[in-house]
């Protein structure tokens, strides 16, 4: 083993308890074909513990009942459940109101529910919406949809080979017409982190609105929506070691309050007559029907975990994994990273020299690793690549060292079997 990589083990040991975080994950310790899963497709889905496994269990044997409009005790107790867990979002986010913490499906609703009720509203014919080249499809059909509908137009900040932001260029792009910014904080496909601050102060000094999908951000990196600034700010449940089927939307308070509802329906009103409907105070306005609630609840409970692990040593953490794996990758002939910002977080996404993606990841899944391959809902990254997709590692803190060991034992097999 290299030194490099005796430094990063002992770095990492230094930082977390990793067989004792391990241990609280049971789907770690399953076979795939006769082999120790080895998984590193957390930008997909993140694994959940056995505390939130637990809390979901717990709810749906001992509290379960819909909220908000009982009186009897299971009602009282699960709504006090699921507000309470919004409040663990609003501190684990640094929201300035809990009211300004919205539960939706995840990620790609959070950002459609801003693209019907704030852009259908305020967006209009001529007016410019900026996009960037790093994009997931959820941050980028929505507003082709708007755009479309309003007679509006996106335009595009593009990246250098490294997969950076081209920053002069996005400043280039305002004018008079530029009502809107959608941008990711974390690039999905390359890992590449994104000077969101920056970009959202120089949005707010031209008084344009900026929509974070922080989707990549909030697993892997400590988020002070305050400290950004942003308007909004929207991630996924599943990502964060919690349930599928939940996300959470951040909206400034004075900005949900201007904006329509999304969905109608129950909840979400103060008094309904067919002449007349009035809406319900944020953020109930926005949570129409019977929501989620043991998803909320497990959420809630994703939180406390990570919460109690540390985000701050998590990200080092993992930083540390991800540098490890790079420095192995680039010193192998025919293999090559795809992204190589200087500031990236958890994901390497790599091409192996005459060996198609899905190829890779099929045989790699024989050794028990699981990656993901393909375009990752980021098809304009792969075309300003000139690749049709990617095989993508991407890390969280319960990796530990030697999964990465297996993972480039695995790319020396595949180039093996197509030397």
């Amino acid at each position: 083993m290299t030194t490099a990589a005796a430094r990063h083990k002992v770095d990492l040991s230094a930082a977390l308890d990793i067989k004792r975080i391990r241990s609280d994950f049971p789907i770690l310790d399953l076979k795939v074909g006769g082999k120790p899963l080895v998984y590193l497709d957390n930008a997909a889905s993140s694994q959940m513990p056995q505390p939130v496994i637990d809390r979901l269990v717990r709810y749906q044997q001992t509290e379960h009942a819909n909220i908000h409009r009982g009186v009897h005790h299971l009602s009282e107790v699960a709504t006090g459940a699921y507000e309470e867990a919004r409040r663990k979002v609003q501190r684990f986010i640094n929201a300035r109101e809990e009211r300004e913490v919205l539960f939706t499906s995840g990620t790609t609703e959070g950002i459609n529910l801003v693209m019907h009720g704030y852009g259908r509203k305020f967006i209009g014919k001529d007016d410019e919406i900026i996009l960037t080249t790093l994009e997931h499809h959820s941050n980028i059909v929505p507003w082709q949809m708007l755009a479309e509908e309003k007679g509006a137009k996106i335009r595009v900040v593009p990246i250098n080979d490294a997969g950076e932001l081209l920053v002069d260029e996005y400043e280039k792009l305002f004018n008079e017409h530029t009502k809107f910014v959608g941008v990711m904080h974390v690039s999905n496909a390359l890992g590449t982190i994104n000077p969101v601050k920056h970009m959202i102060d120089f949005a707010h000094a031209r008084g344009v609105p900026v929509l974070v999908d922080g989707a990549q951000a909030a697993p892997h990196l400590p988020v002070d929506v305050q400290a950004l600034d942003c308007d909004f700010y929207a991630f996924s449940g599943h990502k964060l070691c919690g349930p599928t089927g939940i996300g959470i939307l951040y909206g400034k308070a004075t900005i949900l309050e201007r904006m329509q509802p999304f969905k109608g329906g129950g909840d979400m009103i103060l008094s309904v007559t067919f002449e007349k409907t009035t809406y319900n105070t944020i953020p109930h306005k926005f949570e129409a029907g019977t929501p989620p609630i043991a998803a909320a609840i497990g959420l809630g409970a994703a939180v406390d975990y990570i919460s109690a692990i540390g985000i701050d040593k998590i990200a080092k953490y993992e930083v540390d994994l991800l540098n490890y794996a790079q420095e192995q990758v680039n010193a192998m002939p025919g293999v090559r990273i795809i992204g190589t910002s200087e500031k990236k977080a958890a994901v390497m996404s790599f091409a192996i020299d005459g060996v198609h993606p899905h190829d890779v990841g099929t045989l790699l899944n024989q050794d028990g690793i699981a990656i993901r391959t393909g375009h990752h809902c980021a098809q304009p990254v792969m075309q300003r690549f000139k690749v049709p997709a990617t095989s993508r590692a991407s890390f969280a803190f319960y990796n530990s060292m030697s999964e990465v060991d297996a993972l480039i034992a695995g790319i020396r097999n595949v180039q093996k079997v197509f030397a």
